[in-house]
């Protein structure tokens, strides 16, 4: 029985693909034991419990970034948190650690080198994570999601995806989805969304030409986010939802896609082979932009600037594409290429070839 210990958390970022592989190792083997590495405060705290895994805590160490208190205090945290993980290696005889990212991730890798078990790094992001750079100078495997991603001796391996997504045939689902939105699954549909909690320009550009969608011939599907206090307007083939928990269906509807441009949407979409307009958020460090580079490389994808996303872009770019069918086929055609629905199978892979080399 092999016993596996799966590092990160934070975010969803980290911790969907995490679980993506914990349920994949599971299924493979049930006499597996597959343990996971987090905090306390991290969104693991209580999506993996929840999932059925044991939560091995690790104190939240974040890198300083700059002198002062906390970079003093630093060292002796780190060193604490490693000693953490150690001894969670020796008490369930880990065989081999797997990183996807986050606070978890940097102690474990450390933790692993030391007690000499074999670690596979997985980043998410195009841009990886100060944690990730340091586990993949000593990584058995590193696997990122993107093209361009500049991680030592990475390959592409594309993004654990969520079973509902890899599953997904959107065709056949088609009309079940068109259903369940109230729309018509024989007309095309926009799908506009920005993230669980939506995204307020994206929101208010959709508020100011709906009616120009719908009198160009298409559907809108629009998920506000639950903060959101947007008015339904309540005219038929506008659908406008807060929240919707089954996003696989929404999928299965979308003929085309405005969104963020996070590194899970973009995977999910690539995968499914949909054409996306990204907006990319314009806080942080850039990884959103960065993110959709080989969608919008390959021909799948454009990138539209947050800044200047209103009313007016909506009507004098998002308008004309969906009048232009060819484009569309063309974009959906460059999607099916540039996406991978194998990309927990590829993980996986890596992770045999530590324990083989281990």
């Amino acid at each position: 029985m092999t016993t596996y210990l799966l590092a990160g958390g934070g975010t969803a970022g980290h911790v969907n693909p995490l679980l993506a592989v914990a349920d994949a190792l599971r299924a493979r083997d049930p006499e597996a034991s597959v343990l996971v590495l987090g905090t306390a405060e991290g969104l693991e705290s209580r999506l993996v419990p929840e999932r059925g895994y044991e939560l091995l805590i690790v104190d939240k160490v974040p890198f300083p970034r700059r002198p002062n208190r906390a970079a003093l205090a630093f060292p002796l945290r780190f060193r604490r948190a490693i000693a953490q993980v150690r001894a969670h290696i020796r008490a369930h005889r880990v065989e081999v650690i797997v990183g996807f990212g986050g606070y978890a991730s940097a102690p474990a890798y450390v933790a692993a080198r030391r007690e000499r078990v074999p670690f596979v790094v997985h980043e998410a992001n195009a841009k990886p994570g100060l944690a990730n750079v340091l586990g993949a100078r000593w990584a058995a495997a590193t696997g990122v999601a993107f093209a361009g991603t500049t991680l030592r001796g990475s390959e592409v391996v594309g993004m654990p995806l969520r079973r509902e997504v890899i599953e997904l045939d959107r065709a056949s689902a088609r009309a079940g989805a068109a259903e369940h939105f109230g729309l018509d699954a024989e007309r095309p549909v926009l799908l506009v969304f920005g993230g669980s909690l939506g995204a307020q320009r994206l929101n208010d550009a959709v508020a100011g030409s709906w009616a120009d969608v719908l009198a160009a011939g298409w559907q809108l599907l629009h998920v506000t986010g639950e903060r959101s206090d947007l008015v339904d307007p309540e005219v038929p083939g506008y659908a406008l939802r807060r929240y919707v928990d089954r996003m696989e269906l929404a999928f299965a509807l979308a003929d085309l896609i405005v969104s963020r441009s996070g590194a899970a949407t973009v995977s999910e979409v690539s995968a499914l082979g949909i054409p996306a307009l990204y907006v990319p958020y314009s806080v942080g460090n850039g990884e959103q932009r960065l993110n959709a580079a080989s969608a919008v490389a390959a021909g799948a994808a454009d990138l539209l600037d947050d800044a200047g996303f209103d009313a007016d872009a909506v009507r004098r770019i998002v308008v004309p594409l969906l009048k232009d069918p060819a484009r569309l086929a063309r974009m959906a055609a460059a999607a099916e290429d540039v996406g991978t629905r194998t990309g927990t199978e590829n993980v996986i892979a890596h992770i045999d070839r530590a324990l083989a080399a281990g």
